[in-house]
Formats: C-alpha cells, structure tokens, sequence
C-alpha cells in the first residue's frame, strides 16, 4: 500500500495532492470489489461528532469496524465537560492520548484545523461549519468516475445553498482538477463564496452564475442538488427559494442521456423522490460509496 499519506491530517480538499487524490480513489476501487484486510487491527479511531450526523457517523464507524478497529467517541457535547468550560483544544489534546486517529466534525467552521494544530494524532475533517468536507467530496469524484468514467472536461451545476454548503466548497475544488464546466445556480444571497470563485479564477476554470436550473439542465452532464437550509430564512423567502429549486420529472425531459444527479443528502424537497428510481440517480450510490473511501483514507492514514 503506497504511503503517500501516512499519519497525515485531512483538513481540506487543499490538502492533498493530485497523487494523494488518485491513491484514495483507486483504494477504495479495490476496497469495493474486495473485502480489505483488517488494516486498523489493535487500533482506536475516536470518532468526535460534536454536532448531529447519519451518514458521515454511520459511514465512518462501518468502514472502521470492517477494516478491524475499534471505535471511542461521542455523538452530540452534552455530556462532554466542554458544558464544563473546556475548551476545544484541550478536549482535543485529551482524545489524543486515548486514539490513534481523530475524526471530528464540529460547527465552528477552522475547528478541524486547531485540532490539527494540538493533536500529534492523524485529523479527518468530517465537516467544520460551513467551510469544507473533504471526505464527502472524495466520496461524490469517487461515484461520479464510476458513472462517468472519464471526467475531463465535464460539465456540472450546483443547484441550491452554494454559500453555506460545505460539501459544494469541497467538491468544486476536485472538480478545478479535470478542468470541468461549472454552472452555479441559486439565490443571489446564497452565491458561492467570493473566495472561492477567486480560487477558481486562478486556476482558469469557466464558471457562471445562474437563478434558475432551467436555463442549464440541459447543457449538463452532472447535476449536484443541496438542501436550502431552512435556519437561514424567513418561513416566506424559503417558500420562495424551496419552489425556485425543485428537481421534478418533468424539468429531465431534455436532459443528457449521461446526465448522474448527485446530492449529499440530507434532502428536503428539492429532489422529487419519483425521480429516485431514474437510471439519473446517484444519490443513494454515494452513501454506499462513501464507506469504501472513508476505509481509504483510514487504512492510508493508519498505515504502518
């Protein structure tokens, strides 16, 4: 197994390198026809959930179990003495002496890199705030080559919160690497992050701005769907924004026949379920899917 990544921290998509990227997908390729050795024998994976999660907790704790480790950790702070006036860094430096990896998704978005900065344990960002969630986007590139096979030059629109979605400021990275067409479309309140767009300038990526899917869905080869987060609105503007950005069958009739919708879940009403059981529907793929990449990245870390 390459050691490419070797006790390093996965903070961001930035982190890793056009390599360490392609070691991950092509591990977790051979995870997904093989059952992988028990890579994590004898060792401890803390899994730190400070803030709600299904399928990142569940995906992380299944690729842990299977590749031998055993799991310490928490869901939710209630019982952490963080209600005590702890502080991160030290919650974090404590856990480092009881695991040998940490995985940690908090709300605060720059909480995964001060763990990083405090832990001589491996970090995996498992979603800080609304900053980045490395692992889901690798989980998302790992399901869209399966599908597309090769994905240079694609194009691809993200539909919905590109502000506040995390999964989005991760995936449009991977995707500044095969150099793909992006359409962006949502609210102009809830554009994608000047910083990033800057980033994407830089690198002479083509990207445009959109209100309305309509005017895209058939130019596409990859619809990536988010939830409007219904905290960030008044109850009339996410009415408003929730009806701009429903996917229903009928918007599909003149879409491309290689067309893959993809959605990081959890979904509210922006994906008809009708539309579930179209050969267009990846979405469900990428949960499966993440448990092969996230046992990647665990055996890539750990490895001895």
């Amino acid at each position: 197994m390459s050691k490419v990544l070797n006790k390093k921290d996965i903070i961001s998509i930035r982190d890793l390198s056009e390599i360490e990227i392609k070691t991950i997908l092509n591990l977790a390729k051979k995870f997904k026809k093989k059952l992988p050795k028990k890579y994590l024998l004898n060792k401890i994976i803390a899994h730190c959930f400070f803030e709600p999660s299904t399928r990142t907790r569940l995906s992380f704790e299944t690729a842990t179990l299977r590749l031998g480790g055993q799991i310490i950790g928490f869901s939710g702070s209630k019982n952490l003495s963080i209600k005590k006036g702890e502080n991160l860094q030290d919650t974090i430096k404590t856990i480092s002496c009881y695991a040998d990896l940490i995985i940690i998704r908090h709300s605060l978005e720059g909480s995964a890199r001060l763990a990083a900065e405090v832990s001589d344990k491996p970090i995996i960002n498992a979603g800080d705030g609304a900053n980045q969630h490395p692992t889901q986007a690798l989980s998302d590139l790992f399901t869209l080559q399966e599908a597309q096979g090769d994905l240079e030059g694609l194009s691809i629109a993200f539909v919905g919160d590109l502000k506040y979605g995390r999964t989005v400021h991760s995936l449009v990275q991977l995707c500044a690497l095969f150099n793909m067409r992006l359409f962006l479309v949502s609210p102009s309140i809830l554009g994608l992050p000047e910083i990033i767009c800057d980033e994407l300038k830089h690198k002479g990526i083509r990207f445009s701005f959109h209100a309305n899917l309509d005017e895209v869905i058939s130019k596409i080869d990859i619809l990536y769907m988010t939830r409007l987060q219904q905290e960030r609105f008044t109850q009339s503007e996410h009415q408003l924004f929730e009806k701009q950005y429903i996917l229903t069958l009928d918007k599909l009739k003149k879409v491309k026949s290689n067309l893959n919708i993809l959605h990081p879940l959890p979904r509210g009403l922006e994906i008809d379920k009708t539309i579930d059981e179209t050969p267009y529907a990846l979405y469900f793929k990428q949960v499966t899917n993440a448990i092969y990449v996230r046992q990647a990245v665990l055996s890539l870390l750990l490895e001895k």
